[in-house]
């Protein structure tokens, strides 16, 4: 558990090494540590790539911005898909991890992507106010009513409202 959890926080194997061995007195070689990233990341690609569900009654989706380390520190958006079964119980459809800004480009190819696994219809789609994202979702699920996040509709709101 605490080779992932030093490898989720972005230490990279030598540094996963040195910690076990200057904070526990372990020896773990960098293979060790390899090899059990590895099967985690095999883990998540089965995750990743499961079948879903035919029908959500609702589906939330949005980007957050994250600090990941792929050489040097860079911001990135990782999207998120958050579903409503039917019976009432959360599903989290997928994480994507972008390269840039979130854009209703790759909101497409993310879309398309969950329709692939099994997704037939989705009921509502909430999101924020991004521009062309409700033509994505459209041509997606063309009966799928799109609805703006009142966080974000309330927060574009107060941007124009004197202070």
């Amino acid at each position: 558990e605490m080779v992932i959890s030093l490898a989720a926080k972005g230490l990279i194997t030598g540094e996963v090494q040195a910690h076990l061995s200057e904070v526990y007195g372990a020896d773990v070689s960098r293979q060790t540590i390899s090899t059990i990233t590895d099967k985690v990341l095999d883990g998540m690609a089965e995750w990743q790539n499961r079948p879903l569900d035919a029908v959500y009654p609702v589906v939330f989706i949005d980007a957050i911005h994250v600090k990941i380390r792929d050489g040097a520190v860079a911001n990135r958006p990782i999207y998120v898909a958050l579903a409503v079964t039917a019976e009432g119980r959360r599903d989290i459809l997928g994480l994507w991890a972008g390269d840039g800004g979130e854009g209703a480009k790759h909101w497409m190819h993310i879309l398309t992507e969950i329709k692939n696994r099994g997704v037939d219809d989705v009921l509502m789609l909430v999101c924020d106010g991004l521009k062309g994202l409700p033509d994505a979702v459209e041509t997606v699920w063309p009966k799928t009513v799109v609805q703006t996040c009142v966080v974000h509709l309330l927060r574009n709101c107060f941007r124009y409202a004197a202070r």
